[in-house]
């Protein structure tokens, strides 16, 4: 299992918008990715970073979507996030989520 976490800074008092957008345009794009289990996002206590974390089957699945889709999220996302989103990519060696497996 793989994990991609993004940082993103949203733009002041789109906290609310950040999360309608993603249930109503990021979520239906991911959930059609081969490869796409499960999305988690937060958002800090401070109203301007949000974190979300995707898990993937594999390394390559979420290479993949990183290649093709996210560029679509980013445009989604564009009305409520400001700069760029820094995205680290992990290996999941640990879950309690039952969908979410933890490498052999």
């Amino acid at each position: 299992m793989f994990a991609r976490n993004v940082h993103l800074h949203l733009k002041p008092n789109t906290a609310t918008l950040f999360t309608q957008t993603l249930e109503k345009d990021v979520l239906p794009l991911l959930r059609k990715q081969p490869g796409f289990q499960e999305e988690v996002a937060f958002i800090a206590s401070n109203g301007t970073d949000a974190y979300a974390i995707s898990f993937w089957e594999s390394k390559e699945k979420a290479e993949q979507y990183s290649r093709a889709a996210y560029a679509d999220v980013l445009k989604a996302m564009g009305n409520v996030v400001q700069g760029t989103p820094e995205v680290l990519s992990y290996e999941v060696c640990s879950s309690t989520i039952p969908k979410i497996t933890a490498r052999s």
